[in-house]
């Protein structure tokens, strides 16, 4: 809003009204008022839900051996991360951006439904939540409807990145004059960069096109589904999603804005993506309001994501990397969350395979693999064989554990951008 007001009152000579046009001041603007809103709102939600006494109950020692210390913690912490994007968005972004709005109606939708699921498990005293199936629903018709926006909308256009061979061994990069509708996407290790999703359609004839696109929104599904459902799962420890989402969002802020300059998308050799630079006010946001909601969710925690924040987290992150078509590069930059989803199946197949056979085996000590970290011996299965049992060798402290994690998700977003140069 105050970016439309700004713009209109430069039209009458207002001294500084056209700093508003810069996304650089935006998006330092949108971080700063995202951090102030967390660290406000935080205090006072986190005073409300105890008050209420809306609080988490003591967690099995079983799986969280430190859990008798978070007995009374509040959770559907989401709620402070979702105030603390929406706020800043709506007030310094252009809200009539096709990929802005895309981001917001992610944001709104799975923080909903992962408040039902909260709702479910803290006022109903289900632990078990929102039935699985209905969580599979919502996740797959944003994607459906992110997917088909990207597909039917004539303002989610790009300009495809063109390479030039000169003399010897140069090389140019430009890019198409004209903005068009593409079914490329940036792909890693690649010389010439793209994955084009109608060419793996080609087998359709003349209507790969339509295959193509298709197949992009089902991707879409898929990817928006896995990169939640992956923060979810990693949402196991005190401060451990924010700090590998804060990350991951600082990466994705990079290349959002690289794809939004049409020289350092040249420079790149990726795809010019015009209004994209929009991504970068709201991932600003989403960078503060994590870093301002690590002030309370930081070892000791004195507040829970829940399934309010992780979802929704995981949606965004997902529904930005579509966007700016960098989709194939998340299984490098969310590694810990395609992680800590590959140790679950891993665990339940082969332990659903040895049942058959009449036989009670596990391969970690814990699922999602962060929990193997902490298990203690005592609290093993005795019934179950553990082909790791004795990996890790020894215990250690969440705090220790999450902060590896940060390192690790530090060591993947910068591989993530190396990749642009490594083809």
């Amino acid at each position: 809003m105050l970016y439309y007001l700004f713009r209109f009152l430069e039209q009458y000579d207002i001294p500084g009204a056209h700093i508003w046009s810069y996304i650089s001041f935006r998006s330092l603007l949108t971080l700063i008022l995202s951090l102030l809103i967390s660290a406000w709102f935080g205090e006072r939600f986190i005073k409300y839900m105890k008050r209420k006494r809306i609080t988490e109950t003591a967690r099995d020692a079983s799986i969280d051996p430190f859990g008798t210390e978070k007995k009374g913690v509040p959770s559907m912490g989401g709620i402070i991360i979702m105030v603390s994007i929406l706020i800043p968005v709506l007030l310094l972004g252009r809200t009539r951006n096709i990929y802005l709005l895309l981001m917001i109606i992610t944001t709104v939708w799975l923080g909903f439904l992962g408040g039902l699921d909260d709702y479910i498990k803290i006022f109903r005293k289900n632990k078990d939540g929102l039935k699985g199936k209905y969580k599979i629903v919502g996740q797959v018709s944003i994607g459906l409807i992110v997917g088909l926006v990207l597909w039917l909308s004539p303002d989610a256009k790009l300009h495809e990145n063109v390479v030039v061979e000169k003399q010897g061994t140069e090389i140019a990069v430009t890019h198409k004059s004209e903005p068009s509708k593409s079914l490329k996407t940036t792909i890693p290790f690649v010389k010439e960069h793209n994955l084009d999703y109608a060419a793996l359609m080609s087998f359709c004839g003349k209507y790969k096109y339509a295959a193509g696109w298709i197949l992009f929104v089902i991707m879409t599904i898929l990817v928006v589904t896995a990169v939640s459902n992956g923060a979810n799962l990693n949402d196991g420890m005190d401060g451990m999603c924010a700090g590998n989402s804060a990350i991951i969002g600082v990466a994705l802020g990079i290349l959002a804005y690289v794809s939004s300059h049409i020289e350092y998308a040249s420079y790149l050799n990726i795809m010019y993506i015009p209004g994209s630079q929009e991504l970068v006010v709201f991932l600003c946001a989403f960078i503060g309001a994590m870093v301002g909601f690590l002030w309370y969710n930081a070892y000791p925690a004195q507040v829970f994501m829940g399934d309010t924040g992780s979802l929704m987290v995981g949606g965004i992150i997902a529904v930005c990397a579509i966007i700016i078509h960098k989709e194939l590069m998340l299984p490098i930059l969310c590694g810990i969350f395609f992680v800590e989803s590959l140790s679950v199946i891993i665990q339940t197949q082969y332990f659903k395979y040895g049942k058959h056979r009449g036989k009670r085996v596990r391969v970690f000590r814990a699922t999602p693999i962060h929990d193997t970290f902490r298990k203690l011996d005592e609290h093993l299965d005795a019934t179950s064989t553990y082909l790791l049992k004795n990996w890790p060798h020894r215990p250690f402290h969440e705090s220790k554990i999450t902060i590896r994690f940060w390192i690790i998700s530090i060591i993947l977003a910068a591989l993530t951008i190396i990749t642009l140069k490594i083809r």
